[in-house]
């Protein structure tokens, strides 16, 4: 199969999701209204409440969703075919995705920017709370010490990524200045910033920095870890519109610059698909597709991480509520043409088949590398560019979505932090708390070997924790639709089917572990597993609540009464 037809079919797939089931969701399920003032409005505070232009915003929480998982996911799951991670990524985002990131920013809008683990006391009452922080804290733990390793990893192998994975900061800081203090045009702001972070990428390719092997008596990929740590700290406590709104808004344009790049290539070089619709020969070892296919692809096709960005940061920094579908909607739309990208990298991006199935020979080979070099190979064969700068594009994007990601992923893990605290009624300051986050995260990504390669350890967890957040974000979306007697259809059947297959996933994921005796992996995917069935529990029992319209004490707080006046008028938007 040629690959521009499957890129034309996704393509039009997930644009006629936003342009028709977004507006579906928005008008008669949401019922989204202007006339509602957002949290930045009646919340401003210049560091987390700051209202922001819906493109910046955008920006923002594409980049920060969009890390390296929408890459590494669909670039592993490939192993089973192409056509199960097509499906998979063009129906996910168009009927998963981009429903649950909507959703949860509505939610968290509605209720004064709420996070989502806050949301679930109003619905689900304390001890649902108490457990989905449990289960969200985990996962900012592995988001935080994964990306790291795999950014230093990538800046260990692509040295020629250094120089820009490190200027778009000061380009960033710059945007920030020019945007909020100098009053500049956004046009002419983000044309300088697209020059200056392209320009970076031309010196990096002709100029590589690789550390020397032993640095302070760390290897090179451990030194910065630790670089990247310490970074990620400082700028979880700036002021949003200071770094990580700019950064965040550059590196989305930079995004589609380079998304622009890799289907030109795809258009102009008309590459055959080399890899098998549905591999039947799959390498020893490799666990079945269904259900692992769900949860190896989380981003790109849905993920509970998104829910935590949506309603921790994004929420914070909406404008006016129609911008929500923009920001959420689109957002996950981003994500899958990122994801559709990978996929079409990696299936067609190589001679033969057999050098295809020389790279997969192993189920979890491919991943980032796999995109690089079969990305970089389909826009040299298109657009003429060397390998060398193909790969550097390729390797950069990839270094700043998952450096953004990150970022966003420390500022969050410090507000649940401290959610966690006041459950205790300990009060931690942000330094306190992005102190303890850092130190965590230090100890799993250094906790199996001194290198830092003892992150990647809990990779596994990873894919299948992040499922379980969005079916249990789901299940606070359907409570409160049912209270506010909305179509609750569109929710659940994707909170069923995401469900039903991570708590399989889990259940043979945990198998998997006793047998093999990784007790590090066992206790942590039980933590998880006890969690998140107890959260559903809880969950229906809220759910059979809203239905009869019985309302818990937790749910007649403040935050609730922005919602249930919206009964009458919303059902009829």
């Amino acid at each position: 199969m040629n690959s521009v037809v499957l890129a034309l079919i996704g393509v039009a797939m997930m644009l006629a999701g936003y342009f028709l089931y977004s507006k579906f969701l928005a008008h008669r399920i949401y019922g989204l209204d202007d006339s509602r003032p957002t949290p930045a409005h009646t919340m401003t505070d210049g560091v987390d409440f700051v209202p922001t232009n819906k493109f910046v915003l955008w920006g923002h929480h594409f980049t920060s969703v969009a890390g390296a998982a929408p890459i590494v996911g669909p670039a592993v799951a490939i192993i089973w075919g192409w056509v199960p991670a097509f499906l998979w990524v063009t129906l996910g985002t168009v009927f998963f995705a981009g429903m649950h990131d909507f959703g949860a920013l509505w939610a968290s809008a509605r209720h004064r920017g709420k996070s989502i683990g806050t949301l679930s006391g109003d619905y689900i009452g304390g001890r649902g709370r108490a457990l989905f922080l449990v289960i969200i804290f985990l996962l900012l733990l592995m988001v935080t010490a994964v990306f790291a390793v795999v950014i230093a990893n990538l800046l260990v192998s692509t040295p020629t990524a250094v120089i820009p994975t490190w200027g778009a900061i000061l380009v960033a800081l710059l945007i920030g200045q020019a945007i909020y203090r100098w009053k500049m045009s956004l046009l002419w702001v983000s044309v300088v910033g697209v020059i200056a972070l392209y320009g970076l990428i031309l010196i990096g390719d002709a100029v590589p920095l690789a550390l020397p092997d032993t640095i302070l008596g760390l290897n090179a990929a451990a030194f910065w870890i630790v670089v990247l740590m310490l970074y990620a700290g400082v700028a979880s406590i700036l002021p949003v519109w200071m770094l990580l709104q700019p950064r965040d808004y550059i590196n989305g344009l930079q995004l589609f610059i380079g998304l622009g790049i890799l289907y030109g290539g795809i258009m102009l070089s008309s590459p055959q698909i080399v890899a098998p619709a549905f591999n039947e020969n799959v390498p020893a070892g490799t666990p079945s597709l269904v259900p692992l296919l769900f949860v190896t692809i989380a981003c790109g096709a849905i993920s509970g991480f998104h829910g935590i960005v949506s309603s921790g940061t994004s929420s914070k920094q909406l404008d006016k509520e129609s911008d929500a579908r923009f920001v959420g909607y689109f957002g996950a739309v981003g994500e899958g043409l990122l994801a559709l990208g990978t996929i079409i990298a990696v299936s067609a991006g190589f001679q033969s088949v057999a050098q295809w199935e020389a790279l997969y020979d192993a189920f979890g080979n491919g991943g980032v590398p796999a995109f690089i070099e079969g990305g970089g190979n389909i826009i040299e064969n298109g657009i003429g560019l060397p390998q060398s700068l193909s790969a550097t594009v390729l390797a950069t994007m990839a270094v700043l979505f998952a450096a953004t990601t990150m970022d966003t992923g420390v500022r969050l893990h410090r507000f649940v932090t401290q959610e966690i605290g006041e459950l205790f009624n300990i009060r931690l300051g942000k330094g306190i708390a992005t102190f303890i986050v850092l130190l965590l995260s230090f100890g799993l990504a250094f906790g199996a070997s001194t290198d830092g390669t003892g992150g990647m350890l809990i990779w596994p967890l990873f894919g299948t924790t992040n499922q379980l957040l969005a079916a249990l974000t789901l299940s606070i979306l359907a409570a409160l639709l049912l209270q506010l007697k909305r179509n609750v259809l569109p929710v659940v059947i994707p909170l069923v089917f995401v469900l039903t297959m991570t708590v399989w996933a889990l259940v043979v994921q945990l198998g998997g572990y006793f047998r093999d005796g990784n007790w590090l992996l066992a206790v942590l995917g039980t933590i998880v597993f006890v969690s998140a069935i107890w959260v559903v529990i809880e969950s229906g029992f809220a759910m059979r609540r809203a239905r009869a319209g019985e309302v818990t004490t937790d749910e007649v707080r403040d935050a609730q009464d922005d919602v249930l006046d919206d009964k009458d008028t919303g059902a009829r938007r």
